[in-house]
């Protein structure tokens, strides 16, 4: 299994986009996108987002690492 990467949000939100994930709204820094029923939060700062943030964030898309790092 390969290591977390860091990543930044734009990139994240790149992703995600790909996967077919549309913005819905915006609470504060935080950017929530859905797909089929299932909602996806981004925290939106200028610094890369933690490993075990992105590891979050990959656990509520559905998509294995290997699928996440695929988006590239």
């Amino acid at each position: 299994m390969p290591r977390i990467p860091t990543f930044k949000p734009k990139e994240v939100i790149k992703i995600l986009e790909k996967a077919g994930f549309k913005f819905v709204r915006q609470k504060g820094s935080h950017r929530i996108y859905l797909k089929n029923n299932r909602a996806v939060t981004v925290p939106y700062h200028n610094k890369d987002i933690r490993k075990g943030t992105l590891g979050a964030v990959i656990k509520q898309s559905g998509l294995t690492l290997e699928e996440f790092l695929n988006l590239i």
